[in-house]
């Protein structure tokens, strides 16, 4: 017993769901607590695909079998006619060969027993094969193999020797039921997926910060109608930040506005597109979304060579004026319908003028983004129902329920959204609130919605003179201060709006969500929520945002350890910040959240 407890000293079990692993206390192998949230969220989308998969499977061998009988039926109504215009003596002739053949059938039974009919031939339906490219722990794939019923062979890989290691020994800790469905290999995610093309059913891409380097082996990898599910946390290049490394690693060149969080999402779509129409796939989502620090979206991907042809018509540039918050789509392409044919051809453009029609200032241009729409509403409601009915088995309930609840209202239709604040900031006046507003769009007869993105994020497919007329109609009752001649609120408020917005409540101002108070936007669960320090990484003060004050005093003290996974051993232990308190009110988030709930009523 001695001996266990000596070896188990440099360990710490970690539990989540119904896996658990053993952790070394050093910061060897990468593991993140806070993304339980992206794990429940795969398992969630996981047995909805797996139900969707036999559904799909079920339909398809119903559809052969009455395909069958309907050709039966029609090759026996031939024979009857041809049996009509026979002679008597025929259809004796007839007769007897049927007795013959009846008797060759009875001879013959234990073959048909034994031999399926070609028109029943179908390929049986196996339990999906899952590869997570990387594993570290491996906690991601001893959930899936011990939650998600029906799953076949979970394969774990990663190049790091010391993960690899660590998960073999969490495989054998988790016992049979993870021993008998996960293995562990040590290999080049790459390389792997590239030598077992169209083998994996689900293919799991979880990077520590960008997926670009893995998304062309990986979509050869998936097999036709399979799940691609992939996290990019490398927000600040998708965001805006660094656009030129944007266009580098996703072949898109990003344009900052308060949707840069759903923009990040339909880069990484646009991305996944562009690598599998190389091999004459197609990508569709089912569900795509932003949570805590990262994007992770869920797309199956598909072969057909006349299907990419259509392409350039889910994807847009943008056009992003640089006075206020409006911005404009330019598909990349068109449909040409002649002589019951459809042609494809360029779009015709530019959708915008040199200056902005609005506030006379310049655009930005960026993109192309995938706009078509990101989620599966179907998928996103039978994902939402079934988590419902399993609330006690994921540790992140409430979060993914909020965030699958929120998407299920989003207009699925309509790319990107502006923010309620923002313009209202456009044109220096008091923001109405998001009822009032809400019900000026609905009672101008478009629709409207709010995203999963942002406590304050608005979809319409209003257009922005609407959209601006309803603010013009604002300030008319709320007067503001004299701006500056040259601000581009100044100029939109300098013209008369042609549309008189009516504020008074609309009936689907408020959501289902928001009138049965449900809640959509959770504060994080503890302070420092969010990305952990990388594996190997030497633990210093300067993480003190990422781990917290206790963390790292506790790291460089001894308390966890004293030599990192280089070998390098801390020198003296960090003074804790100043300005860093335990009980300090967080949060610029929470602010928004409580605004939000303020103006609802």
């Amino acid at each position: 017993m001695a001996e266990v407890e000596d070896k188990l000293k440099d360990y710490e079990i970690k539990r989540e769901g119904d896996a658990e692993i053993l952790m070394l206390k050093s910061n060897a192998v990468f593991f993140n607590p806070v993304q339980v949230h992206n794990r429940d969220m795969s398992i969630a989308v996981l047995r909805t695909f797996v139900a969707k998969r036999k559904e799909e499977h079920e339909a398809l061998v119903n559809k052969r079998n009455k395909s069958h009988q309907t050709n039966k039926h029609g090759e026996a109504s031939v024979q009857n006619g041809e049996d009509a215009s026979t002679s008597q003596l025929d259809k004796m002739d007839v007769s007897e060969k049927d007795i013959n053949q009846a008797e060759d059938e009875v001879d013959d039974a234990s073959k048909e027993a034994t031999k399926t009919p070609s028109w029943k031939v179908t390929r049986e339906l196996k339990p999906p094969l899952v590869l997570e490219a990387l594993a570290a722990s491996g906690l991601r794939s001893l959930r899936y193999a011990r939650e998600v019923d029906g799953l076949g062979k979970v394969v774990a890989l990663d190049n790091d020797k010391a993960s690899v290691e660590a998960c073999k020994r969490n495989i054998k800790f988790n016992g049979a039921s993870a021993t008998s469905k996960v293995e562990a290999h040590l290999a080049d995610a790459r390389v792997y997926m590239l030598t077992h093309p169209k083998e994996f059913d689900v293919v799991d891409l979880d990077p520590y910060g960008s997926p670009s380097i893995f998304l062309d082996s990986a979509v050869q990898a998936v097999a036709d109608g399979g799940l691609l599910m992939c996290t990019a946390t490398d927000m600040a290049v998708l965001c805006g930040t660094n656009g030129e490394v944007c266009y580098s690693k996703y072949g898109s060149y990003p344009t900052k506005g308060k949707y840069c969080h759903e923009m990040a999402l339909r880069i990484l779509l646009a991305s996944i597109e562009s690598h599998a129409n190389r091999y004459k796939r197609y990508i569709v989502p089912v569900l795509s979304v932003f949570m805590d620090f990262y994007v992770r979206v869920f797309v199956r991907v598909f072969t057909s060579a006349s299907e990419i042809k259509n392409t350039p018509l889910k994807l847009s540039y943008i056009y992003q004026c640089v006075g206020c918050d409006s911005f404009h789509l330019q598909c990349l392409g068109r449909t040409v319908s002649k002589n019951n044919s459809v042609k494809h051809a360029p779009a015709i453009g530019p959708v915008v003028s040199q200056e902005c029609s609005d506030c006379g200032k310049k655009f930005n241009v960026g993109g192309p983004i995938w706009s078509a729409p990101i989620h599966d509403q179907d998928w996103v409601v039978s994902t939402l129902t079934g988590v419902k009915s399993m609330k006690d088995r994921y540790p992140a309930y409430d979060k993914i329920t909020s965030v699958l609840t929120t998407v299920s209202e989003e207009l699925h239709d309509i790319p990107l959204f502006f923010s309620l604040h923002n313009i209202a900031g456009t044109v220096k006046c008091t923001s109405p609130s998001l009822v009032m507003f809400r019900s000026a769009v609905l009672n101008a007869g478009y629709r409207i919605s709010s995203t999963h993105v942002n406590p304050l994020g608005v979809k319409s497919d209003a257009p922005w003179d609407v959209i601006w007329d309803i603010m013009r109609c604002w300030v008319k009752n709320h007067p503001i201060k004299e701006q500056p001649r040259d601000s581009p609120g100044t100029a939109i408020l300098s013209k008369s709006p042609t549309l008189e917005a009516n504020f008074s409540r609309a009936v689907a101002a408020l959501s289902k969500a928001q009138a049965k108070k449900v809640k959509r936007f959770l504060p994080n669960p503890e302070r420092h929520w969010g990305p952990k320090v990388r594996a190997g990484r030497k633990i210093t003060s300067k993480h003190v945002s990422l781990l917290g004050p206790e963390a790292i005093n506790g790291a460089l003290n001894g308390a966890v350890s004293h030599e990192d996974g280089n070998g390098a051993a801390p020198d003296k232990p960090a003074p804790e910040p100043e300005g860093i308190k335990e009980d300090e009110p967080s949060t610029k988030r929470q602010k928004i959240i409580d605004d939000e709930q303020a103006n609802e009523p």
